[in-house]
């Protein structure tokens, strides 16, 4: 019986959670957002409580982006590799489509967005995805002064601070590591805990 309950885990849902969670859990956005405002002078962003809160949210949506790209990128590779282990078996053509749209579903669900607001994310998942794949040099590393060519350092830089848009863009880029971090070590933690 252990067996059986180990089985039915519905693993994308649970990841969809947990990098939620982690998010929260972490405070990446408002640690990213505050620490821009105190290092770069700009405490006129935090002015307006409500509109800071607003910025915040905003923010927090993009980091969101972010940390799916890279998670079903983490569990596309996983996918892939079980694959490859057991190459007798024919069945993992249609697991990642699958996959997907039960995590973006759970994401839509956990996040108690509406059908429009859903298919906007997956909208805009779709643009970051085109963007990343024209663009293979946006995964190297980089120095901690140089911006990131990724689509969450640019949409966040226009949120946080048009009018200083370079070093928006750096501090975006500083987030983004953290962010990427923080989906691979949850993606790599759930979907090795996954049983075969």
């Amino acid at each position: 019986m252990p067996g059986t309950k180990q089985a039915a885990r519905d693993v994308p849902a649970e990841l969809a959670a947990e990098l939620a969670s982690a998010l929260l859990r972490e405070r990446l956005v408002p640690r990213f957002a505050d620490s821009y405002v105190v290092e770069r002078g700009r405490y006129a962003l935090q002015t307006h409580p409500t509109r800071y809160r607003e910025l915040l949210a905003l923010l927090a949506r993009e980091a969101l982006l972010a940390m799916t790209v890279r998670a079903l990128e983490e569990a596309g590779a996983a996918g892939q590799a079980r694959r490859s282990k057991a190459h007798g078996k024919r069945r993992g053509g249609a697991e990642m489509p699958a996959f997907r749209r039960h995590f973006l579903t759970a994401i839509a669900r956990q996040q108690k967005w509406s059908a429009g607001d859903a298919l906007d994310f997956q909208a805009d998942l779709r643009v970051y995805e085109e963007i990343l794949a024209r663009h293979p040099g946006a995964r190297r590393t980089r120095k901690p002064f140089e911006a990131a060519e990724h689509p969450f350092v640019d949409r966040c830089a226009i949120l946080l601070d048009p009018s200083f848009i370079e070093l928006a863009r750096t501090a975006a880029s500083r987030a983004l590591i953290e962010i990427e971090r923080l989906a691979s070590a949850t993606t790599t933690k759930l979907l090795g805990n996954t049983p075969e």
